[in-house]
């Protein structure tokens, strides 16, 4: 088991919140070669709820393996225009 920290952004807080997740510097225990993809399906939400995952601080594909002690965050579809550039995820192949 890995041990991450979790944060979810705008309209994404309240869906987990509806569903009893934890989505604010929650603690969160995943398996082995757990990836966003698989948060998602855990979480009961679809790529359309999410666009963009950040690892650590940076802009991650979805199927990139999670590690023990990372920093995983889920941004909404949405996000202002100047936003998506400052956070780095203007015109990403994100997968």
């Amino acid at each position: 088991m890995a041990t991450i920290t979790f944060n979810a952004f705008s309209f994404l807080q309240k869906k987990l919140k509806s569903k009893g997740i934890e989505h604010s510097n929650a603690t969160m225990e995943i398996g082995p070669g757990t990836t966003p993809n698989d948060l998602l399906k855990t979480m009961a939400l679809t790529r359309d709820d999410v666009e963009v995952v950040f690892i650590n601080g940076k802009v991650a594909p979805f199927n990139t393996t999670i590690q023990d002690g990372d920093r995983v965050a889920l941004i909404p579809p949405g996000t202002p225009g100047p936003y998506r550039v400052h956070l780095g995820f203007k015109n990403k192949d994100l997968m």
